[in-house]
């Protein structure tokens, strides 16, 4: 996400400041691949130390902050949930006390995630050949769901989603909240518990040409995502910071929406017909707290800034699997 939205700033010739530890897998090339695109200014920081998020508003006096440091693997944070709480919770507070504080005119967008609804288990739900379907739900999952954290990420990514909100309500802090589906596309250097499909896209790669292992789905397969392209979602929050006096202070369920909803299973097939290779699985146990069905209902975001999703889940798994291949 970052790595995407920075590209485009730069390119429309804005100033971009960027502040990352580069702890995840990928970010140091995409930072390269950055620095070769246009002129930024790099902070080798983190958001958990309060000086480094103080540092930078102060002296940059940001117009927008896009808040998409995070913790972003649910298995991660069953492994370590105190770093997931301090990453997630207490990185996205210190960086709503140095706006607070040193520029309070600045607008926040946070990326956050659709595990704030917890397992949706209470759910009806059927099942086809290749996927589950949430009965009465048929145009996705709205905003009006009940919250109901889960998981060590779900409660820190959702603490923190509410602290956003609250800080407009308290402070006048000038927030938004996107509770993200499936992302993928280019620059996502995905891994096994975090970006599903590019994950899947890579294995499938690797099988075709010559690696002998295989790799597992968990579960059935018939989890579905609904998955929204890199592209439309640079687009997304650039429109969003423009439209900000128009939707402060609001969360909106974010993704691909019906029309770009898959399975595991469904991912697969695609997969096979674009690369001519059937890929070869393992199932094991399903993953602890994972929702069998997600679709986000994206009317309330398209009714606020006009914004919906361009790139079909065809077009998109094509430039997906060609990224991949070339960084092979």
């Amino acid at each position: 996400m970052g790595s995407n939205i920075a590209s485009e700033i730069l390119r429309r010739g804005d100033e971009l400041v960027v502040l990352d530890n580069l702890s995840r897998p990928g970010s140091v090339q995409n930072l390269s691949w950055l620095n070769s695109s246009g002129n930024l200014v790099f902070i080798h920081g983190d958001i958990r130390n309060m000086l480094d998020c103080s540092q930078a508003v102060l002296k940059y006096q940001p117009d927008v902050v896009f808040h998409l440091a995070g913790q972003v693997a649910m298995t991660t944070s069953l492994i370590s949930p105190y770093h997931d709480f301090e990453v997630n919770t207490v990185g996205t507070l210190n960086m709503l006390e140095a706006i607070r504080i040193h520029c309070p005119m600045a607008v926040i967008i946070y990326s956050s995630t659709n595990k704030v609804y917890g397992d949706l288990d209470y759910l009806k739900y059927s099942e086809t050949d290749t996927r589950y379907v949430a009965n009465g739900f048929e145009a996705g999952i709205p905003e009006s769901m009940s919250l109901s954290f889960a998981t060590p990420y779900g409660c820190s990514k959702g603490a923190a989603d509410q602290y956003i909100l609250d800080y407009y309500k308290m402070f006048g802090i000038r927030g938004v909240v996107f509770r993200h589906s499936s992302m993928y596309g280019g620059r996502q250097f995905a891994t096994q518990d975090q970006g599903w499909v590019g994950w899947f896209c890579a294995q499938a790669l690797n099988q075709s040409n010559g690696s002998r292992g295989d790799f597992t789905i968990s579960g059935s397969g018939k989890q579905v995502r609904d998955i929204l392209h890199a592209e439309d979602m640079v687009k997304l929050y650039l429109e969003a910071a423009r439209c900000i006096p128009h939707i402060a202070g609001n969360a909106f369920n974010i993704g691909g929406g019906v029309d770009n909803s898959l399975s595991v299973l469904e991912l697969m097939k695609m997969i096979e017909v674009t690369i001519s290779f059937k890929p070869r699985v393992q199932h094991i146990a399903v993953r602890s707290s994972d929702q069998k069905y997600f679709v986000a209902d994206i009317s309330k975001i398209q009714s606020a800034i006009g914004w919906k999703p361009l790139i079909s889940k065809e077009e998109g798994i094509k430039k997906m699997m060609a990224w991949v291949e070339k960084m092979q």
